[in-house]
């Protein structure tokens, strides 16, 4: 790089960041709303299928604009492959799945446990992560407020069993995947895009294979659920990542993950206000200490200050 262009300032994002910020937590937030509408017309491959389709398009046309190109490498695809499965077509259809007998509210609420889910797994899986006094109390704190959304001592009663743990395995699926892509492809010299527009590409692959087998055409066209499924597709899965992406290179992954604690809210305020899904006391307060736990389980302790070391004696010093 010349000095010149060491010098030449990057160009500013238009919006702030913190409106980006925003945008990004309404549009995840907004997604388990979607997913209801989409599966009041559509079987759940169907949604996701259409979800990735939607998706996969924005980053195509958004590498088409950088003159990115995809990955190269049969290994690199290989990886990439597994991270389709385990980062987006199990969850995004385990999701769908669940939402057909379980709240949106409550699909949002299980969705912000992947940091827990992801603490628990990288003590066991990175060497690296080393456990601390408080990580290990938000663990536990995270899962009670699990256990109060799902009104444990009522002994679960009104809760779908089934729904409810779909939801819990897609938010682990996604640590697992993050996880497996920080073991593969760290450092593989490829752009996040061009990884993430080939992700999404097998992922799409992966799922047009497998919706054909379960599900069959729909007899009509349901536009409401169309138009949720296309939104859900190119807003929170598409531009999202874009949105993420930038943020990530602006302020950092630290405070770029905070938007997972406003997703569970906007996803409750949604749910209740627009789909008039129940609310009782046990949902907003698990939420939060649920919210709370992961906030303690990214905590990172400080680095020890090193004592500079000492300047030898002048009688042991070489002359020069």
């Amino acid at each position: 790089m010349t000095p010149a262009a060491t010098a030449t300032p990057l160009p500013r994002p238009r919006l702030d960041w913190r409106l980006r910020f925003a945008a990004l937590s309404l549009i995840w937030g907004f997604s388990f709303l979607l997913i209801k509408v989409g599966t009041d017309g559509y079987a759940p491959f169907q949604v996701t299928l259409g979800r990735l389709v939607f998706g996969t398009a924005v980053l195509a046309a958004a590498m088409a604009v950088r003159r990115e190109r995809l990955p190269r490498g049969a290994r690199t695809w290989g990886h990439l492959a597994v991270a389709a499965f385990l980062l987006n077509a199990l969850p995004f259809s385990l999701f769908a799945y669940s939402e057909l007998t379980i709240p949106s509210t409550l699909a949002g609420i299980c969705n912000a446990t992947s940091p827990l889910w992801g603490m628990a797994l990288s003590l066991v899986a990175l060497s690296e992560d080393r456990p601390t006094r408080l990580r290990v109390a938000g663990l536990g704190i995270g899962f009670l407020g699990v256990l109060t959304v799902l009104g444990a001592w009522q002994g679960f009663a009104g809760l779908d069993a089934r729904g409810t743990t779909m939801a819990l395995l897609a938010s682990l699926s996604y640590p697992v995947g993050w996880i497996y892509v920080r073991r593969t492809l760290a450092g593989s010299g490829h752009s996040h895009l061009s990884l993430t527009g080939a992700q999404l590409l097998l992922a799409t692959l992966q799922l047009a294979v497998v919706t054909p087998l379960f599900t069959s055409l729909p007899t009509r066209l349901a536009a409401g659920p169309l138009l949720a499924i296309a939104a859900l597709g190119a807003l929170g899965t598409g531009l999202a990542v874009l949105v993420q992406y930038g943020l990530v290179a602006e302020v950092g992954p630290t405070t770029a993950q905070m938007v997972t604690y406003f997703i569970p809210v906007i996803a409750t305020a949604a749910g209740v206000a627009l789909l008039d899904e129940p609310l009782t006391w046990s949902t907003p307060v698990g939420a939060l200490v649920v919210l709370a736990g992961a906030a303690l389980t990214q905590a990172r302790p400080k680095p020890r200050e090193q004592v500079p070391a000492k300047a030898p004696a002048a009688r042991e010093r070489v002359p020069s």
